[in-house]
């Protein structure tokens, strides 16, 4: 037997539980064991020689600095804005606080090669709606986000989300009771701030730092749409350039450079553990009566700036690409004159190799969420009711492929698959190796909101029905998934959001007839089809919003914690 057997399971339920767990496995910890053994091997041998050639690279070093440089202050920007909204949006009186946060999180739910391009359009000489307004810069101005400020500036605006849902986490377990107290003691509201509430949530405030960093070290989208052209390279985009030149040697060399992103990445997520640990001691957990500290008079003053930042950085990049999207070509002003809807038409309705693209993502996107919920489903179930130290395992590593950066996984997955074991076959240049990175990098997305769910159910009901004769499939068929739908449902939409217009991974494995929608608009804007670019993109960013739209709607029937932008 693969799995000891316990008092909390059928013989049944062990086999499944086996199956399942050997098959998450395969999908999810493969591909990194596999890495690390390409980066760490030379002719099946232990060899670290490759490491040291490849680490004393001046082009390695230099691109291992920016990356460190972008990532570093690129947080530092996302914790100036996100621990603002998260300390006035948790701890004070402010209104319409659901539709605010919903705003914040857009940002984060649009890909980030769509940030780049959207923020590209409200900047630079050719921008269509600085030349409506009659104050774009003069031609032959650089585009000011061509460089490592504008880098910096869109990842801190990107990862934003993150620091502020972490933060807010914090706080919301702070209970009101310790805040009273100190107010009765005579402790000012600066005070109160300073001397409890701060080092209180700072244990989730390292920890939403620490993953910010990791997640903007991993970012291809952005470095890849401002830096490229600026001749400026981080360690994913150096790993993109040399995978152009794809031959045997290439492919031990990127493996090293994926382990060195890995590495930091790894030592980010043990800083964000670590710093979660802490906090479970200090706190005492959720509490029904949340700080609501009245703002009084400020409250409106800060309501707007607040608002004014949301326009900001939604908003304002949002019009620019509908603008560029509604001309007949790039740089000419938006006027009743020009106003064309060609573009879009062209995109969604004549390109072949967009409507290719939109088939090969909802297909992937889809199939991906559909799949993941049949593993997802059992497996949460099955490692609920029947623990074992395996399963403890998997579920202190199952984060790691989401965490690491997409290149990672990418490299890895190339490593793994083209050349099948035991057969002349590869899955390299087909559209299977991305289903399959689709399936390792967001089977956590689907497995969290299921194993949450699933932890609230009566284990009486399934004992119950194991009772009166159910089978294991009866069960899990009549008790289980009615039960789990809804975070199942959660978690699948999620999935296919994430998926739907990924790049990192895609862009790596994507080949002629297997285009998705993230890579056809980095192609797009790469090929100077900007005003195209800008069509499909907008038609994403609507897909996306309509998606998070529906998601709030029911978000009354879904498991606490279900939806990121929950409150």
């Amino acid at each position: 037997m693969f799995m000891p057997q316990t008092a909390g399971g059928s013989r049944s339920e062990h086999r499944l539980l086996s199956f399942i767990l050997f098959v998450a496995i395969a999908l999810t910890l493969t591909p990194v064991v596999r890495l690390f053994v390409e980066g760490v091997t030379i002719d099946d041998r232990l060899n670290l020689s490759l490491f040291s050639d490849v680490l004393t690279q001046g082009q390695t070093q230099l691109a291992l600095k920016h990356s460190l440089i972008t990532a570093g202050f690129g947080t530092l920007v996302s914790l100036l804005i996100g621990s603002a909204f998260a300390f006035l949006v948790a701890l004070t009186d402010l209104r319409a606080k659901t539709t605010l946060v919903f705003c914040l999180m857009i940002p984060m739910m649009i890909p980030p090669q769509i940030t780049a391009l959207s923020w590209t359009q409200i900047m630079g000489p050719s921008s269509v709606l600085l030349k409506t307004l009659g104050v774009a810069p003069a031609m032959g101005a650089p585009q000011p986000l061509y460089s490592q400020g504008g880098i910096i500036l869109l990842l801190g605006i990107q990862h934003t989300a993150i620091i502020f849902l972490t933060l807010r986490a914090g706080l919301r377990a702070i209970p009101q009771d310790v805040v009273e107290a100190a107010r009765i003691s005579g402790a000012s509201g600066l005070r109160v701030w300073w001397q409890i509430i701060l080092p209180l949530c700072l244990p989730s405030l390292a920890a939403g730092i620490a993953i910010t960093f990791v997640t903007a070290l991993g970012n291809f989208g952005i470095p890849a749409m401002l830096g490229i052209p600026a001749g400026y390279s981080t360690l994913p985009t150096l790993i993109y350039q040399r995978l152009s030149g794809l031959s045997s040697t290439v492919l031990a060399e990127v493996a090293v450079l994926a382990m060195v992103i890995g590495c930091v990445a790894i030592c980010g997520i043990l800083l964000q553990r670590f710093f979660q640990s802490r906090q479970r001691v200090h706190l005492v957990g959720s509490t029904s009566r949340p700080l609501a500290m009245p703002l009084g008079r400020a409250r409106l003053p800060v309501e707007i700036c607040l608002w004014l930042i949301v326009c900001a950085i939604l908003v304002l990049p949002m019009l620019g690409l509908i603008a560029t999207s509604l001309v007949p070509a790039y740089g000419v002003p938006l006027s009743f004159e020009t106003v064309t809807l060609a573009s879009w038409h062209e995109a969604l309705f004549r390109q072949p190799s967009t409507a290719r693209a939109f088939v090969n993502s909802l297909g992937l996107a889809g199939g991906a969420a559909l799949v993941l919920v049949l593993i997802c489903l059992p497996l949460a179930w099955l490692m609920e009711r029947t623990p074992s130290r395996l399963g403890r395992l998997f579920d202190a590593l199952v984060d790691l492929p989401y965490a690491l950066p997409g290149v990672v996984l990418a490299i890895a997955m190339i490593l793994l698959l083209i050349n099948l074991p035991f057969t002349d076959a590869t899955l390299y240049g087909t559209i299977w190796i991305i289903f399959l990175a689709y399936l390792a990098r967001f089977l956590v997305v689907m497995f969290r909101p299921i194993q949450a769910s699933i932890r609230q159910l009566d284990p009486a009901m399934n004992e119950a029905a194991q009772s009166v004769g159910a089978t294991l499939f009866q069960r899990l068929r009549l008790i289980i998934l009615p039960l789990s739908a809804p975070a199942a449902a959660a978690g699948a939409i999620l999935v296919f959001l994430t998926a739907f217009n990924e790049l990192t991974v895609s862009a790596l494995l994507w080949s002629s007839g297997t285009e998705t929608l993230g890579v056809m608009i980095f192609n797009l804007d790469d090929s100077g089809e900007t005003v195209m670019a800008s069509a499909l993109a907008m038609t994403i960013v609507l897909v996306v919003m309509g998606l998070m739209a529906g998601l709030q709607i029911s978000a009354r029937h879904l498991p606490k914690g279900s939806l990121p932008w929950q409150t």
